[in-house]
């Protein structure tokens, strides 16, 4: 590639300008994974292309590969071509592997062990969204801190129960970068862009993205359980914080009560008064959109999965399932996994 080809590739022309000491160069190679969320892949890939342009030469270098370099179409129907397949070794730099919807099932043997190789020969390797299924599938995350998703996480722990993802919008544990997707992405890579770069630079490529400022990795993905209930009642947040933890286990009101310090016909008159439900009818939908997770996420069987929920038998699960989301589990099931092929 001659020069000039390589700056109209990687450096945009624009008006806003950020004096640069000459820097080394950065690497990034991003993988796409079946189904990426594009959202996601765009916030991690736009912030490098300001970065050059604001700066007026190459800064960072990205490369984008698909397994066997094929087109792949990303999760709102749009195809992207890659530039190739997975090279032997991706350049020395940062490798970020793209997930997206369905992860479980876009996590190939040969990508798995690509991944590994790259890590072992000393790049840094990340998942964006749920890419981390792959890094875990690559076993790279033992004794890592790592992050997905958020509407992933309980799925993941499902099939990987000796890992425990945090829910923060990023994490970052030496050669091992992962962020939640979404615009995520951008605050992990504007990290990246501040580590090599410097402030001045990173601050700039905000001002461009019209960012006002970026997260922390600390920060939760999602909105706190305060705002999500419309509720600062301490007692309705420390029993609803119980009932997510206890999914799984026997549904007990007088536990939920001995746990908040208060009596169970306290605890039934907040979620009434605040929710609108009992706190059996809350934990019924907490269950109900978890076994949705894993059976979209997972090939795990129905009864496994009610099990997985809390309840005794799939009769019961499917039941509830139906009159919650119109469909029965084992038809949920086929069609999302009949969709993916």
């Amino acid at each position: 590639m001659t020069d000039s080809s390589e700056s109209r590739r990687y450096v945009s022309r624009g008006i806003a300008h950020v004096p640069m000491q000459a820097m080394p160069e950065v690497n990034v190679s991003f993988v796409l994974m079946r189904q990426f969320t594009m959202l996601a892949f765009t916030s991690a890939i736009e912030p490098l292309r300001v970065a050059n342009q604001l700066a007026g030469r190459v800064l960072f270098r990205w490369h984008v590969y698909t397994q066997d370099g094929a087109p792949i179409t990303c999760s709102n129907g749009i195809p992207l071509t890659p530039e190739g397949p997975l090279p032997a070794m991706a350049p020395p730099g940062y490798v970020m592997i793209c997930g997206g919807v369905e992860p479980e099932a876009a996590c190939t043997p040969a990508l798995t062990d690509w991944a590994r190789a790259q890590w072992r020969h000393g790049r840094t390797v990340g998942g964006i969204c749920t890419g981390a299924y792959a890094l875990a599938r690559a076993g790279i995350l033992d004794g890592r801190r790592f992050t997905l998703h958020w509407e992933n996480i309980r799925s993941f722990a499902e099939l990987f129960p000796t890992l425990t993802p945090v829910w923060q919008v990023y994490c970052v544990d030496e050669r091992i970068m992962t962020c939640a997707g979404g615009v995520a992405a951008a605050d992990l890579v504007l990290k990246l862009i501040d580590d090599h770069m410097g402030p001045a630079l990173s601050q700039a490529v905000m001002d461009m993205c019209l960012m006002t400022r970026r997260r922390d990795a600390e920060d939760e993905q999602v909105t706190s359980l305060t705002s999500r209930l419309g509720s600062r009642n301490q007692h309705l947040l420390n029993a609803v914080n119980y009932l997510e933890q206890h999914l799984e286990e026997p549904f007990s009101i007088d536990g939920c009560a001995e746990h908040v310090g208060v009596s169970r016909r306290q605890i039934e008159r907040l979620f009434r008064k605040n929710l609108g439900v009992t706190p059996l009818q809350y934990l019924a939908g907490l269950r109900l959109q978890h076994g949705r997770a894993l059976l979209a996420e997972t090939d795990m069987s129905v009864l496994d999965v009610a099990v997985a929920c809390g309840y005794g038998s799939t009769t019961h699960f499917s039941k509830s399932f139906r009159a919650r989301f119109g469909m029965s589990p084992h038809r949920f099931s086929h069609f999302r996994k009949t969709k993916a092929e």
